[in-house]
């Protein structure tokens, strides 16, 4: 059985992103059939610098104020869906932790394969299949949040998701992925 998957981009989010998402959509996140995957909250810049590590959050892109305060903001509004509390796979960048903690909707476990690999695309193919593999085998009896990055949910979907715009689609058990709802929310 396929997974449905929400995928947020929420450089911009605001109420609108979730009124607009169908009800279905929430129930079937609330009830664990569907995983919620976001795009960190706003870090400006692009890319990382070159001293990055990633166990130093001095060398990377970080969430600023605004990006701290719209991460609460998302918590608070998955909350308001239903989502009170959720397991939360991040990648391993200080930004992506920030906003999975800032939401405070559950326990934060980091996930390299929601990693970002912008530096490297050379190593995408490859942690892409990953994550395909193990979102087959993730539990979702509970909701299930990912935050991660816009080349790690591009290169899941095929869609360049503009700021703030949900990309939902289903996974099927060969690893199919159907785009089946996309909200804008500028």
């Amino acid at each position: 059985m396929g997974h449905l998957i929400i995928l947020f981009c929420l450089l911009t989010a605001s109420t609108s992103l979730f009124a607009n998402t169908p009800n279905q959509v929430w129930q079937d996140a609330t009830n664990g059939k569907s995983i919620i995957m976001l795009r960190h909250a706003l870090a400006p810049g692009n890319g990382d610098p070159g001293n990055f590590k990633v166990n130093q959050c001095s060398t990377q892109r970080n969430l600023s104020t605004e990006g701290a305060q719209q991460a609460q903001r998302i918590g608070k509004m998955l909350k308001n869906q239903g989502i009170e509390e959720a397991t939360v796979y991040t990648s391993q960048w200080c930004r992506c932790i920030d906003t999975a903690n800032a939401m405070a909707i559950g326990p934060v476990t980091e996930l390299p394969e929601l990693n970002s690999f912008y530096a490297t695309p050379e190593a995408g193919p490859a942690q892409i299949e990953n994550l395909l593999q193990w979102l087959n085998t993730v539990d979702t009896d509970n909701p299930t949040v990912l935050v991660t990055h816009q080349v790690v949910i591009t290169a899941l979907t095929g869609v360049y998701p503009a700021s703030g715009e949900a990309v939902i689609f289903t996974l099927s058990n060969n690893n199919e992925i159907e785009v089946t709802h996309r909200v804008k929310t500028q």
